[in-house]
């Protein structure tokens, strides 16, 4: 192939361009210069031993089992009729695939350092003899065509007709076919998929796939030449004498991570040879291959029908039991990698990102992308982007803790609280509770100041302005990844419609106004009922989220009266912390137990809409899935942080639930804490849950499996070793992906977002919670996705879908709530109102803090005369939390003026707060553009240099030919 430079006129002095399809086949092998290499990444991304593993043919075995094989056969497709079942028999004889062409042998990549320079002969043998001893499972029998795809199915089903049409569509269709039994269950067999070369290059012209033609050409390389070496040579220099990042990973050992630095364009046939085709075996990579198939396997018919069609209906009426992609064999290797190389990408990722030991790493998004798909490769992307816009979030968080950890002893609240041995409080109920001394609650004091202190405002701010940026960045950074993983101008194909949508309204048909075809629709008037029964379903779960939270309510009432009288002196003069404490261990446990109630209504009620396509479905199902656990996880906190002691009434009249239990009411330094550690038990105990449930029980499923295999109890042989399994049956004995996808993983962290905004001012240490989760989250998921889940369907995507939408609504929540919080919960307003108003400094002008606030607990706290209640109690008075007159006043035991005041405060701090966040967001959000300036820059000129290059490659093309048939060339059109 031609091996192009910087420059538009490099192409028109460039010889040898091929003139036909046959010309490319036959062309001697050439050896690719340094320049082109990063061109063949996208094909070419096999480490060491991986390159020539794809490419090198492997001799067929001496004695294939046709005999078994066809056996198999008759027996599966004995229930149809005799012509049926001998064509079909007939179809399954080992199908051979004629190379016309010699594939030239690519330089394989070294990892780190080179083992040593062997002959290339000497090198071809051994991985040949390699690969016939352990590398089974990733070809057919004959050691050539490679398994692009599984079928798994029971010989015991009864959907015999139906599978045997099937694949015989499939081999209609250009796709060769291979039976295997199970070596664990005799029950099980396998089908095995190969595409050959023109059934790909077929579907990637139907499918638009865009390979790659030509070497990029970036305008900023010819300035850069002109600012002169020595520039640049000071520059390395000086970065050499820099200590290297040690989160980067070392690209010598990950050649991979070299993107590919080539012009793409939608892949054609009467265009190849455009197309850098250096060898047909890696020209498409394995996720693409998997793509193809699954595209087929999705519109193949398997009776006659409009809506008998698809894999995913096969799946659902049993026919096959499972369909996925192998992986590239093992994930381990008795060798080093360092040493010995990687022996497949799936060893790959596992060394250089799912193993533990290197959690402080970055992550290999190429390379995730390129075995996983852009989807998924998204998913991490966005995690990893999350998790390192929490380092500063925790860090100042972390800042806010420690200052009020430092002033703590010296805080004026907590000092007057502590040293309030005198001061008599009003009991807690009123038959069996006695007075008690504020001096009782000096450690709860002490402990809400770390919470509730100067630094509550300014962290809460900060973090509003974080959401912002994190998301405006992000989308920076997506704008990024979508043009290097050259998906800029993919369009999502038209999603076909699910088979469950096309068997209710099969009867009901219009013209899709894209293609023009007659489809299954979904009238108005029943989508409309449809969608209002889904709507109250909804309604009806919330209520009884509510309901359970009005149970945890009552029980913290329950439970304040038994531990305010409680015979231990301990838990009677502790009976804040026991109250708070049982209430969130019972909360928690009600909360798991309602998560899995909501997952299977919302799945009924997601199918009882029938949505159209598989994206409609999911981003219902994912909104649902939302708002339950949303509800479900915040509605107790919200109880607390806005509804807890606001409508206890005060001593001699107090608001009671059913005549019985006396209203919860707060602390008198504040009910910030009871928030605080709603907050920090539920995140806790949740987040180790989810990390359990995650990665535990897919390991103890895939124990069991094991177990019975070893003990041969899936009715096969008994294999003693995991090693001797081919890796189909490897496959199959691991879990599948969820069934909803990515939902599970998006939806524990967007949760998580909104714990660490939502709430953020009461709870500063949430930020360092999530961080942590996270760092092991990333390294949990990619051990569960190499090593313990099937590989799924490569699929792509150029965005994280609805759930960006989502993170937008819960930033603008978290600047209400926080302002709320603020204002209402926290003792910040009031504090603030007694330093400037009532206080020792309100005609001294400003002096600290502490000093401001001398007299703030007495002037927080209302008098109450307990003989009024005909009380036999020694103390004749006591005293409450509230802002009302005492008994002698002319008008006892209403408002204050300061109550007024504190109140009239409160509703301005909300206004201020909440104007002045988002005009700061929208500011920032203003200033951040979407798309780097640079980037927009570089695909613009792009744009134009690929027209350019189309341009000049299709006149050499056309000159190439007249000059073969003897024709006069011209430098211009004809």
């Amino acid at each position: 192939m031609v091996h192009h430079s910087g420059s538009i006129q490099s192409f028109k002095q460039q010889k040898g361009m091929h003139t036909s399809i046959s010309e490319i086949l036959k062309e001697k092998s050439l050896k690719p210069s340094r320049r082109s290499l990063p061109c063949l990444a996208q094909s070419q991304t096999h480490p060491i031993n991986l390159n020539h593993f794809l490419s090198v043919p492997l001799s067929p075995d001496p004695k294939p089992e046709v005999e078994d094989l066809s056996q198999n056969i008759s027996t599966s497709c004995s229930l149809l009729p005799p012509q049926t079942a001998e064509d079909v028999k007939d179809n399954y004889v080992e199908e051979t695939e004629v190379n016309t062409f010699q594939t030239r042998a690519d330089p394989p990549f070294v990892l780190q350092k080179p083992v040593g320079r062997v002959k290339l002969g000497t090198r071809t043998d051994s991985l040949q003899e390699k690969n016939r001893s352990g590398s089974s499972g990733l070809f057919f029998r004959d050691g050539k065509k490679r398994i692009d795809y599984i079928l798994v199915y029971k010989k015991s089903s009864p959907q015999v007709e139906k599978r045997c049409t099937f694949e015989k569509n499939l081999r209609a269709e250009g796709l060769m076919l291979e039976k295997e039994p199970s070596m664990t269950n005799n029950d099980i067999m396998f089908v095995k998929i190969h595409a050959p070369w023109d059934t790909l290059c077929k579907y990637a012209e139907q499918m638009n796939i865009r390979m790659p033609f030509r070497k990029k050409c970036y305008f900023t390389d010819r300035k850069s030449k002109t600012l002169g070496s020595r520039f640049h040579l000071k520059c390395q220099q000086i970065k050499s004498w820099l200590p290297k990042n040690p989160m980067k990973l070392d690209k010598e050992a990950l050649p991979d991570l070299e993107e590919t630095d080539c012009y793409t364009a939608p892949f054609s046939r009467a265009r190849m040879h455009h197309f850098t085709i250096s060898n047909r075996e890696t020209f498409f990579s394995n996720s693409t291959r998997s793509r193809i198939i699954h595209h087929v396997l999705q519109r193949t018919k398997y009776e006659d029908g409009k809506s008998k069609m698809g894999i995913n209906r096969l799946l659902g009426n049993n026919t096959y039991e499972a369909a996925f992609p192998p992986h590239e064999g093992g994930y381990k290797s008795r060798h080093p990698i360092k040493t010995h190389g990687a022996q497949n990408h799936r060893h790959l990722l596992y060394e250089r990102w799912a193993r533990w030991g290197i959690w402080y790493k970055y992550q290999p998004l190429d390379l995730i992308r390129r075995y996983f798909g852009e989807k998924i490769g998204l998913y991490f992307a966005w995690l990893g982007w999350y998790t390192g816009m929490l380092i500063p979030a925790a860090l100042v968080g972390v800042f806010v803790f420690l200052y009020g950890l430092f002033t703590m002893d010296s805080s004026q609240v907590s000092k007057e609280i502590c040293e309030a041995n005198t001061t008599i409080m009003c009991p807690m109920c009123e038959e069996t509770c006695e007075p008690w001394t504020l001096s009782d609650s000096c450690v709860y004091a002490k402990v809400t100041h770390l919470f509730d202190n100067g630094g509550t405002v300014f962290f809460a701010i900060f973090m509003a302005i974080w959401a912002t940026v994190f998301l405006e960045f992000w989308k920076r950074r997506r704008a990024e990844l979508t043009y290097d993983w050259d998906l800029i101008d993919w369009e999502e194909e038209e999603e076909e419609l699910r088979p469950q949508f096309e068997a209710k309204y099969s009867r009901m048909e219009r013209v899709n106004p894209i293609s023009g075809k007659p489809e299954p629709f979904q009238p108005f008037s029943d989508k409309l009922s449809r969608l209002m029964v889904s709507v109250s379903g909804i309604f009806f779960m919330i209520s009884l989220v509510l309901t359970a939270v009005f149970a945890v309510v009552v029980f913290r009432l329950i439970a304040m009266e038994k531990f305010a009288s409680f015979n231990w002196h301990f838990v009677k003069k502790n009976w804040q912390f026991a109250t708070s404490g049982t209430g969130v261990c019972i909360n928690f446990m009600i909360i798991m137990s309602l998560n899995v109630v909501y997952e299977k209504v919302a799945y009924l009620l997601t199918n009882l809409e029938h949505p159209r396509t598989e994206s409609e479905w999911e981003n219902s199902f994912a909104l649902k899935m939302f708002l339950f656990q949303f509800v479900n996880l915040n509605s107790s906190t919200f109880y607390i942080a806005f509804f807890l002691g606001r409508f206890a009434g005060r001593p001699g009249k107090y608001n009671k639930l059913f005549n019985r239990w006396r209203l919860e009411e707060c602390h008198p330094s504040g009910c910030l804490i009871d928030l605080c550690l709603q907050m920090g038990v539920i995140m806790f105990f949740k987040q180790i849950w989810n990390n359990f449930m995650e990665l535990g029980y897919p390991l103890l499923q895939n124990w069991w499996s094991r177990r019975k295999m070893k003990q041969g109890g899936g009715g096969g042989t008994n294999v003693e070793t995991k090693t001797q399994l081919p890796q189909w049956d490897k496959d199959w004995n691991l879990q599948p992906m969820n069934a909803h996808g990515l939902v599970d993983e998006y939806l524990e962290m967007v949760l998580q977002f909104g714990f660490t905004t939502i709430f953020v001012a009461a709870f500063p240490l949430a930020p360092l919670l999530a961080l942590l989760n996270n760092i092991i989250e990333i390294r949990l998921d990619a051990y569960k996705f190499v090593t313990q889940w099937r590989r799924p369907m490569p699929a792509r995507a150029t965005d994280i879908g609805i759930w960006h939408g989502i993170l937008e609504g819960i930033g603008v929540l978290a600047v209400i709530t926080n302002a709320f919080v603020i204002a209402i919960t926290s003792d910040y307003i009031p504090r603030f109102v007694y330093a400037f108003k009532y206080g020792p400094c309100m005609d001294k002008g400003q002096h600290h803090a502490d000093e401001c606030l001398q007299g703030y607990m007495n002037s927080s706290l209302s008098v109450f005369d307990m003989w009024e209640l005909k009380n036999s109690s020694v103390f004749r008075y006591c005293r409450y939390r509230d802002y009302r007159a005492p008994p002698w006043s002319p008008v006892p035991y209403e408002f204050t003026l300061q109550f007024w005041h504190v109140l009239a405060a409160r509703l301005a701090f909300i206004i201020v707060f909440e104007h002045l966040v988002f005009g700061i967001k929208s500011f920032i959000a203003y200033l951040i553009p979407d798309m780097p300036k640079d980037l927009c820059d570089r695909m613009r000129r792009e744009k134009y240099l690929m027209q350019e290059m189309m341009y000049e490659a299709e006149l050499e093309h056309l000159q190439k030919e007249r000059k073969k048939n003897g024709k006069r060339c011209h430098h211009e059109w004809p």
